[in-house]
């Protein structure tokens, strides 16, 4: 597991991806009997994914994670790569349609969030934002003179620049100089340290307080870092958004399945029916292939911008109770 984790992180994969893989290789090495990954095979490899899939029940997507991790395994920590066989194969994922909020449903959603997950809300949406990038945004990467969002290290380690919505600028002016007051306090009682990518707290060693490099959203404690041993702030957590979010999805009404990425998937597709080009709308979400954004064309094709139902183009009776003078039929005979 040891060698796993360096190789992990000398490829330069997300803390997330190192632990979601560390989880999958221990299941599978204790579901495999405890063996050393040097006698395991294809077909426990095989057996494990039957496993999840028939008695775990799990989605194609988790399987397909799964099976991720253990080839990682073996190709790049045993020096082994497997075979193709029966069995080890990558589950098909059924293709999803997103869920959308309307502009009214939105607007209900975002009047009923307070404080900071309202902050948070309001850049899921207005700039297109996944949950882990609005979190992670520090104070340099906002620019508020050219209403711009640089994102860092997105999903894929990918950077790419979104729109910061105007209605909000004061709104986050406000919470940042709020959050620099408290700060400046923390420098002065000798804390003030911020988690820094990379080696960068080596080379820039007085970064770590630099007001540039804090969380705009900062968890309200502080943990110890287990590589330097400083007690540093880390950003909110998601959980956190995710309560507030599912609390105004009820207290608004809405029995559709929204969550926090419901927002970013709201987005693009108001922006298409605004009509921005699909090209544009693959930038600002930072899809690597176009067929991803694709997806909120057939979004579209549900409602008002598709086909007009039949229905709709016959013509209403003249007189409104026409309908309680229907003649009932008469009861089926069988």
């Amino acid at each position: 597991m040891e060698q796993l984790r360096v190789v992990l992180r000398t490829k330069g994969y997300s803390y997330r991806t190192e632990k979601t893989y560390s989880q999958w290789v221990r299941r599978f090495i204790l579901y495999s009997g405890t063996r050393h990954p040097d006698q395991l095979f294809e077909s426990d490899v095989a057996k494990f994914l039957s496993h999840l899939a028939v008695d775990r029940n799990v989605a194609p997507s988790t399987q397909n994670q799964a099976l991720a991790a253990i080839l990682f395994l073996f190709k790049e920590v045993v020096g082994r790569e497997l075979r193709q066989v029966d069995g080890i194969v990558h589950a098909k994922r059924p293709r999803r349609l997103p869920v959308v909020l309307t502009r009214k449903e939105v607007r209900g959603v975002l009047a009923r969030i307070d404080g900071r997950s309202h902050l948070v809300a309001s850049l899921l949406y207005g700039a297109g934002l996944r949950l882990t990038e609005a979190l992670r945004l520090r104070v340099k990467d906002v620019d508020t003179g050219y209403r711009s969002i640089t994102v860092r290290d997105g999903k894929g380690r990918k950077d790419r620049i979104s729109i910061l919505p105007s209605s909000i600028v004061g709104e986050l002016q406000t919470h940042i100089n709020r959050e620099s007051v408290a700060h400046a306090d923390e420098v002065k009682r000798g804390h003030g340290h911020v988690y820094l990518p990379d080696a960068l707290a080596r080379k820039y060693r007085s970064a770590g307080q630099d007001w540039a490099w804090q969380f705009i959203f900062p968890s309200s404690r502080m943990y110890t870092d287990e590589t330097s041993g400083q007690t540093v702030r880390h950003h909110l957590h998601e959980t956190v958004i995710q309560r507030d979010m599912k609390q105004a999805v009820r207290r608004a009404g809405i029995h559709k399945p929204a969550s926090c990425h419901t927002l970013r998937h709201s987005f693009a597709t108001h922006l298409l029916e605004d009509g921005y080009d699909i090209r544009t709308l693959q930038e600002l979400l930072g899809h690597r292939d176009v067929r991803t954004t694709m997806i909120y064309t057939h979004v579209l094709n549900r409602g008002r911008l598709g086909v007009r139902s039949p229905l709709d183009t016959v013509p209403a009776p003249n007189n409104p109770s026409r309908a309680a003078r229907a003649v009932p039929l008469p009861n089926p005979t069988y």
